[in-house]
């Protein structure tokens, strides 16, 4: 066998730390408990395995069950989570109210993870008929969707996915020429939604943005006020 050269040996992995977390994962997307055999038969495992990793997760009360005996995710997790990225959801959660109440929609914040966008924390509007719930952790692929749009469209065009087409690459500069980026029906059916880059002090890449049904206002008018909070928040953050 020939030697690995330099740069090129994979990286340490545990197969069991790595289930433990893809079952944390398939519970926070599944919305809805799960008995072990779901659970097994979503990780791909026999039900002995997902067994003794529950056994583990039960004990730092990361998941727990319900009356039934089915699994949901623990307390303790929501408590881990509390901690990321504390400041930036400290400084953004008055403005994301603000935004959210004036303009009759919810907003959320959301951070590039790897080919993913991830919500970072929402807020619904508070006196509306009806609102769209984004929760915190739901995630979708960084080519779809206004905050990813928003993302991209703020980052060179050499850190784009490969598989950005023609297409996709016009609308990016578009979205970056005006300064905000929109999208319908990419995400949720029937849903719109759009969204503001958001530079933070250290670099990551994140997004304000609005999800909605229908709005009497154009969509530059609410970018317009997803800018103003992204200044904000970026002011009270101490960016430059």
């Amino acid at each position: 066998m020939p030697a690995e050269t330099e740069g090129t040996t994979p990286a340490p992995h545990s197969q069991t730390l790595s289930r433990g977390i893809r079952v944390l994962e398939i519970l926070a997307d599944a919305r809805e408990p799960l008995s072990i055999d779901e659970l097994a038969q979503r990780l791909g495992v026999h039900r002995s395995v997902a067994y003794r990793l529950l056994r583990t997760l039960e004990h730092h009360r990361l998941t727990v069950r319900d009356p039934r005996g089915r699994i949901i995710l623990g307390a303790r997790l929501a408590a881990l989570a509390a901690g990321v990225a504390h400041d930036l959801q400290a400084e953004a959660l008055p403005e994301l109210t603000s935004a959210a109440n004036e303009l009759g929609m919810t907003c959320f914040l959301a951070v590039l993870d790897g080919d993913e966008i991830v919500t970072l924390t929402s807020i619904e509007p508070r006196h509306a008929m009806a609102s769209v719930a984004q929760r915190p952790g739901t995630r979708h692929a960084i080519g779809v969707g206004a905050p990813g749009k928003a993302i991209l469209a703020a980052l060179p065009p050499s850190e784009w996915p490969s598989d950005v087409d023609a297409a996709h690459r016009v609308e990016l500069e578009e979205a970056r020429t005006r300064g905000y980026a929109t999208s319908h029906d990419e995400v949720i059916p029937g849903l719109r939604s759009t969204a503001v880059p958001l530079q933070l002090p250290s670099g990551q890449p994140a997004a304000l943005a609005v999800v909605y049904v229908s709005s009497a206002r154009s969509d530059g008018q609410i970018a317009e006020r997803l800018a103003s909070a992204s200044r904000s928040i970026r002011s009270a953050l101490g960016a430059a």
